[in-house]
């Protein structure tokens, strides 16, 4: 039941002046952002160290990619690293501009939407056996994820001041498509294993939100990890496929109660907290039953978090609608207390400039951000440690062929050789050594990684 999974975040920029209009515009932002970057290696586009991925993307989005990870832990600190590295190149910046007396100070936010209504996405990718029956199992993986977002949506305030769960939900336009900007869909078809093509293929999942609290990021992963796993035991979704899930995505992200009705394909009607009961319910029996249940946990617990424990949790708070036993752990939750609690305090509406602000800063991933500040209060569960997350700024996950690329790319640096890779191959610059195809993911270890050593030694 071993997997690999990983986390792509695109990153929201902008250049904020005290006295007005903004001395940087967004492409303008993101190439001072990333001069450090282009004068180390001479692009924008790099793999690093610890096995991820860092570049700018288009559009000006910065984006870091994870390493694979095996482990829900590994991608929790290769998440954070990301974001800890961009925080770097942000101060680093910041004080560049300061000490050339602009009048102009550059953010990054984790979140999906700005206020001209342009996306940016945060894409999870899952390893699948090329023999599963992807296509045969797409209707039911389509009603998960557009009913995932009651539990892990970041939350998001329109422009009556109505609060919905995602920011990315009313973004997508397809169920399943090769697209990934034109038509976004819930799932990315194309087939782009990034492994041995005979063995693998990846499932590239567009739809979720970039989350600022760990909790919420672990029982992302953690449940789709669960489900997946429960497919391979053979459970089946297809009688609780939704007719319209293009529809059904945008009425149940209005909806806090979770209780709008949707109509199913094969006829009859439920709600999102009826399905995603009914999935969960589905999940830890088949797991259970199989004897796969306490594996999956052990690979998907993290810090003391259980994902599917807290799956269980959260879904019966929509009973009562009572939702202080998750309120430091979902983000949906954590930012409505904290955005209705200060529009009461201040006497303002939920849509006014100062909420706006205040939302934003929820997402800020600099020295203005507040996720520190909420959980040093003990208002947002951390679960990794800020000394693992520097140490996952340049070690790699040691599970999976990350460990090759990242240790490589180390050992390189040290003897001054230039190493070109991408997610699959390596090759020693100027070496008699071809290139290395690394099509095995689990593979971290062993012969290969041992003659690309010793070639950049000699």
């Amino acid at each position: 039941m071993r997997r690999i999974f990983g986390i792509e975040t695109e990153y929201g920029i902008t250049c904020a002046a005290s006295k007005g209009h903004a001395p940087l515009d967004a492409e303008q932002a993101a190439r001072r952002l990333f001069k450090p970057v282009v004068n180390r290696h001479r692009s924008s586009n790099v793999f690093l160290g610890n096995g991820g991925r860092l570049y700018l993307d288009v559009g000006s989005h910065p984006e870091y990619a994870t390493a694979e990870c095996d482990n829900l832990r590994d991608l929790l600190a290769q998440d954070n690293a990301g974001q800890a590295l961009f925080a770097d190149l942000l101060a680093q910046v910041n004080q560049e501009l300061k000490t050339e007396g602009i009048d102009g100070r550059i953010h990054l936010f984790k979140n999906n939407l700005d206020s001209q209504g342009n996306s940016c996405g945060c894409h999870e990718n899952y390893l699948l056996h090329r023999s599963a029956d992807f296509m045969g199992m797409a209707d039911g993986l389509i009603t998960f994820f557009i009913t995932r977002q009651i539990l892990v949506g970041a939350g998001q305030i329109d422009e009556n001041g109505d609060y919905h769960f995602s920011q990315r939900g009313n973004q997508i336009y397809d169920p399943i498509s090769a697209a990934t900007t034109r038509a976004r869909p819930i799932i990315n078809t194309r087939d782009e294993p990034l492994a041995d093509s005979n063995q693998y293929r990846r499932m590239h999942v567009i739809v979720g939100d970039s989350n600022i609290c760990q909790a919420t990021t672990a029982l992302k992963v953690g449940m789709t990890i669960a489900l997946l796993d429960a497919l391979d035991c053979s459970l089946t979704l297809n009688d609780l496929a939704v007719a319209d899930p293009m529809n059904a995505i945008r009425d149940i992200n209005a909806d806090l109660s979770g209780m709008t009705v949707l109509q199913l394909k094969q006829g009859g009607s439920s709600n999102a907290v009826q399905i995603q009961n009914s999935i969960y319910q589905r999940v830890m029996n088949t797991l259970s039953d199989a004897g796969e249940l306490e594996a999956t946990r052990e690979r998907i617990t993290v810090a003391g978090l259980d994902p599917l424990e807290l799956w269980g949790r959260a879904l019966k708070c929509f009973e009562t609608q009572d939702f202080s036993p998750v309120n430091t752990e979902l983000d949906w939750v954590i930012k409505k207390n904290l955005l209705v609690q200060n529009a009461k305090r201040l006497q303002v509406a939920m849509n006014s400039p100062v909420i706006s602000r205040l939302d934003l800063a929820y997402h800020d991933i600099g020295s203005k951000g507040l996720s520190p500040v909420l959980e040093t209060a003990g208002l947002m569960r951390q679960l990794i440690p800020l000394k693992e997350i520097e140490t996952a700024k340049s070690c790699p996950p040691t599970t999976t062929r990350a460990n090759i690329r990242g240790t490589i790319l180390q050992a390189a640096a040290k003897q001054r050789k230039d190493v070109s890779v991408d997610w699959l191959h390596v090759r020693i610059n100027e070496s008699k050594l071809p290139t290395v195809t690394l099509g095995d993911p689990f593979a971290s270890e062993g012969e290969v990684l041992d003659k690309l050593l010793g070639e950049l030694q000699e």
